[in-house]
């Protein structure tokens, strides 16, 4: 009888085991959706801030020009 207290204790010891899988892999998986979730709005924040940028730049090459425009010019009054 003393292989029946090692069989119920090796099936003890992998029903922990599994609970702790378990609760790793779920763990895991919330964390790999808030992973999705923050990389999501990284981005979209992010091409937002390339896309005003940009804006940015061509409003000064806009300005540049018009201002180089206005100094070439003679002024009249």
């Amino acid at each position: 009888m003393p292989y029946l207290v090692s069989l119920v204790l090796v099936v003890f010891g992998l029903v922990v085991s599994g609970a702790l899988v378990m609760g790793t892999w779920r763990a895991l998986r919330r964390l790999a959706r808030a992973r999705a979730v923050l990389l999501a709005r990284v981005g979209d924040r992010t091409g937002l801030l390339t896309a005003r940028v940009a804006a940015l730049r061509v409003a000064v090459a806009q300005r540049r020009r018009s201002d180089l425009d206005e100094a070439s010019s003679p002024r009249t009054i």
